[in-house]
């Protein structure tokens, strides 16, 4: 049976596509191999010295906003949270990082890297900033988490500095512009037809994997 892809679009500095790797796992626990889940990338963070001001500045700024993540993030007692996030460091962009991942996703699809080091080193790179509070806008860190989760830095330096990892990057934001996606995290399924933004429930996953895990064959009766 050919998996179910389900494209999940976030921004690494997104506290729900953090939380909702939760749903992730959960899926992949229940379909196993019946499911293939893609990471591309939106940039809701991409200015964040302009972002988190215009959104927080009459909510308490930086200190509202860590307020804020910190309740959120309470009802989920499975993720870790640092404190000091959006206090004592403070990522000026997620592009950088999101350009870094499409270099190593491109690595990894070419056969030069180990299978699941791009998807480690998403994971890596949100468990560095919200768990460890570390500066994932830097080149330091992206390099110490993607080598980390197993790719080749050397390599995928190349993949950026040829121009081949922009490219990826800006397919994916022009794939989001036209499927008119809201934000982080939108999980896309059904080549477009079903799109499920933000705080998304596991049930509700499950009952759209569901749905086309057993959806009629191409030469069945249409409901249309």
């Amino acid at each position: 049976m050919t998996p179910v892809p389900i494209v999940c679009f976030t921004d690494v500095l997104c506290v729900w596509a953090y939380i909702a790797e939760l749903r992730l796992d959960a899926l992949r626990r229940t379909f196993g191999d019946r499911v293939r889940i893609e990471y591309r990338f939106c940039p809701v963070f991409g200015d964040t010295a302009r972002k988190i001001p215009a959104a927080w500045g009459d909510k308490g700024g930086y200190e509202g906003f860590n307020a804020h993540l910190r309740q959120s993030a309470a009802a989920f007692p499975e993720i870790e949270l640092n404190p000091a996030v959006w206090l004592t460091v403070r990522p000026a962009s997620s592009w950088g990082a999101h350009l870094f991942l499409k270099a190593a996703q491109l690595d990894e699809a070419a056969g030069g890297g180990p299978p699941g080091a791009a998807e480690t080193a998403v994971r890596g790179l949100r468990q560095a900033f919200f768990a460890e509070a570390r500066d994932i806008a830097t080149w330091e860190v992206q390099r110490d988490v993607g080598a980390r989760a197993g790719a080749d830095i050397a390599r995928v330096e190349a993949l950026i500095a040829d121009g081949r990892a922009f490219a990826a990057l800006a397919s994916d934001h022009q794939d989001a512009e036209a499927l008119r996606l809201q934000g982080s995290p939108s999980f896309v399924l059904n080549e477009g037809r079903q799109k499920l933004y933000g705080n998304v429930g596991f049930r509700i996953l499950e009952a759209n994997v569901q749905e086309l895990l057993h959806e009629p064959q191409a030469d069945q009766a249409s409901w249309c």
